[in-house]
């Protein structure tokens, strides 16, 4: 799943007050300037214990795995995966809300993904061990802090994984272009346990994962474009999920 390694200093901030793991170390810049961010996350540090190394910019700038660092990073345990067939099985008083990742190989889109599905409050993200983008410094940074609240699934075959929801109870939507009903036809399958299945960027959802889904559903393209960035598309789908339970009650 990764998720080790922060960096930036909204994204070192976000991973301290939230953390469901453990912070190792926090590499500052010996040049930096004073700001908010650095003293909130001085601050959390010096209250959570943990180590703050003051180190030449340089050397971060040599560390780190994304475009801007700036100035800040922290090493961290790895994010703990949940258990798919455990998160299936637990006991739950309101319907399932879950988002399965296709072959989403960018981690900004990814990134953005998550922060989507933690405000729309999905249970959890599954993600294909293979053929797309784990928690890299990009996508911790794209998330806004979501990685650390987020349950994430990493699961060995997408197919398999959406047929072991099916047997669950759980009805598999699928988002493509050429659907014929829309995101506001979903009906009583908004309001049931669900998995809205997302493609990748370019070429949409495999054939494996469609031949998975109980049903297609499309977002209505009112203007010259035929599609939406998959993370835009994410979080007009689970809102549009959560604004039918919520009139239905």
């Amino acid at each position: 799943l990764g998720g080790a390694q922060a960096e930036g200093r909204p994204a070192v901030r976000d991973l301290l007050p939230g953390s469901r793991r453990r912070v190792h170390e926090i590499w500052i810049a010996n040049d930096i300037e004073s700001s908010p961010v650095i003293d909130d996350i001085l601050e959390i540090a010096r209250d959570q214990r943990v180590q703050v190394l003051n180190v030449s910019r340089r050397e971060i700038e040599r560390e780190a795995r994304s475009e801007a660092p700036q100035g800040v990073l922290a090493k961290a345990a790895p994010l703990e995966e949940t258990l798919l067939a455990d998160l299936l099985v637990a006991p739950r008083d309101k319907p399932l809300l879950l988002v399965a990742i296709d072959g989403v190989t960018d981690p900004g889109n990814l990134g953005a993904i998550l922060r989507c599905c933690d405000g729309a409050g999905v249970d959890a993200v599954i993600l294909p061990r293979h053929r797309a983008v784990h928690i890299t410094p990009t996508v911790a940074k794209s998330s806004a802090g979501a990685i650390e609240y987020l349950n994430m699934c990493v699961v060995g075959g997408l197919p398999s994984a959406l047929s072991e929801m099916k047997s669950a109870g759980l009805v598999v939507v699928g988002l493509d272009d050429s659907a014929e009903k829309s995101i506001f036809e979903l009906g009583a399958a908004a309001v049931e346990s669900i998995c809205l299945v997302l493609g990748s960027e370019g070429s949409g959802l495999s054939r494996l994962a469609r031949e998975r889904c109980d049903l297609l559903a499309n977002i209505p393209m009112l203007g010259s474009l035929s599609s939406l960035n998959v993370s835009v598309a994410a979080a007009l789908a689970t809102y549009e999920i959560v604004r039918t339970r919520r009139i239905s009650k």
